[in-house]
């Protein structure tokens, strides 16, 4: 048997040789890639379309005079600067502070002492901690609407203290305490939020920082808050969304004009203005009003939009 007849191994038949495989042509592949990427262009284009063009319909109404409110034309046929009707109408300015400091106030204050609580069950071993960590998670599944009237009564109970001992600040109804207060007491969704970024931090700093003699405060502060930015800042800005947009405490808790925030009074602009509420159907100044209270969001948002972005695709990654 000659050479060219022997295998791989120099025994029996030489293998059949093994037919080249087909591999597709850069040029197809680059082609189908392009299209692939106009597809998810031509969907996220439309999406966008849909979720931009209510605001950019209402920026149009802002600018409209009352017949035109409603024509649904994006460019107005005449522009009018309906915002100084909101400043006579309401003491628009004073909602406006009213509403910030209610929510840098709340904001700074849930995101700190979430952080506690959250940097505690991510660092600390005791007994019972994935039983109280699985209690908070579940205060998560309950709606708010089921603490409102408990709360309330609470919160009514605290007043007449406060009223009966004049010494002591009044705290109760109809100040604006009960829409900031509570969030010293921390927040199970931001908890959780922020334990999955404690969780991520080495275990060997801290060590090495009880070495150095460090504190557990000073652990805290100098090690796991400047690395668990990313969570901090989503959690105030989310918090910050969520008293700005408030309606439900406000209006439970409210009854002084001049304490109003800016989604109540919206509302009160809404009920005096619109067709419904006995007025002339000013709706003109209610969307100017709204403008006016979306706006602030759109810029913060804006302005931490890397820092949001980095904080969901952190925890994205964690799981």
């Amino acid at each position: 048997m000659s050479e060219a007849q022997l295998g791989p191994l120099g025994v029996g038949a030489a293998s059949p040789p093994i037919p080249q495989i087909l591999r597709e042509p850069p040029e197809a592949r680059s082609n189908l890639d392009l299209a692939k990427k106009a597809v998810w262009v031509v969907i996220l284009a439309g999406l966008s379309v849909v979720f931009l063009y209510p605001f950019v319909w209402l920026v149009s109404a802002s600018f409209k005079p009352r017949p035109d409110v409603f024509d649904n034309k994006l460019i107005p046929k005449t522009f009018s600067w309906n915002f100084d009707d909101v400043a006579r109408a309401a003491p628009i300015f004073s909602w406006f502070w009213n509403t910030l400091w209610i929510a840098v106030l709340g904001a700074g204050a849930v995101t700190l002492s979430s952080a506690c609580v959250a940097f505690a069950f991510a660092y600390f071993r005791f007994p019972g901690r994935n039983l109280l960590f699985a209690l908070l998670l579940g205060t998560m599944m309950l709606p708010p609407q089921v603490t409102l009237i408990p709360t309330y009564l609470i919160w009514n109970e605290i007043g007449k203290f406060t009223i009966a001992h004049p010494v002591l600040p009044h705290i109760g109804t109809n100040t604006q305490y009960p829409l900031w207060v509570p969030n010293l007491f921390g927040s199970a969704f931001y908890i959780f939020l922020q334990r999955q970024f404690f969780l991520g931090i080495p275990r060997e700093l801290f060590e090495a920082a009880r070495i150095d003699g460090d504190s557990y405060f000073s652990m805290f502060r100098r090690i796991a808050l400047p690395l668990a930015k990313p969570a901090l800042i989503v959690t105030f800005i989310f918090e910050i969304q969520a008293k700005w947009f408030d309606l439900m405490t406000p209006l439970i808790y409210l009854r002084d004009a001049s304490a109003y925030t800016v989604p109540l009074g919206l509302k009160v602009l809404l009920d005096r203005f619109n067709a419904g509420g006995g007025g002339e159907g000013d709706y003109q100044v209610i969307m100017a009003g709204t403008l006016l209270l979306v706006l602030p969001m759109v810029i913060l948002f804006a302005a931490f939009q890397k820092y949001f972005i980095r904080g969901i695709a952190v925890q994205g990654r964690k799981g």
